[in-house]
């Protein structure tokens, strides 16, 4: 097991996702972060079933640096609850991980 971990969440628009993606990298909380375009999203909220067309962020991080890109993910959000799942990466190219170590402070 390795401490880089992958961050899912979900925007509403490209332009949210590529704004929050910019942002997160530009502050050293990401190494790199994939906009996955129109993904289709089915779910439960406030009691009904909802479907939305979303931008999936598939975020590149380190774990001391979650709870930053977490709060930061919050603040930069439209959406009243984002998602937020971290995903630890067992195993990986040594270097590629040295670099999401140098990428993220």
């Amino acid at each position: 097991m390795t401490d880089k971990r992958l961050v899912l969440t979900t925007c509403g628009s490209l332009e949210e996702a590529r704004s929050i993606s910019h942002t997160l990298v530009d502050r050293h909380l990401a190494a790199c972060v994939n906009i996955v375009p129109q993904i289709e999203s089915v779910y439960r909220w406030k009691g009904g079933v909802e479907t939305a067309t979303e931008w999936l962020l598939v975020i590149k991080t380190t774990a001391a640096a979650f709870d930053a890109l977490r709060e930061a993910l919050s603040a930069l959000h439209s959406y009243e609850l984002p998602e937020c799942i971290q995903i630890t990466v067992e195993a990986g190219d040594a270097a590629y991980l040295a670099w999401i170590t140098e990428s993220v402070r």
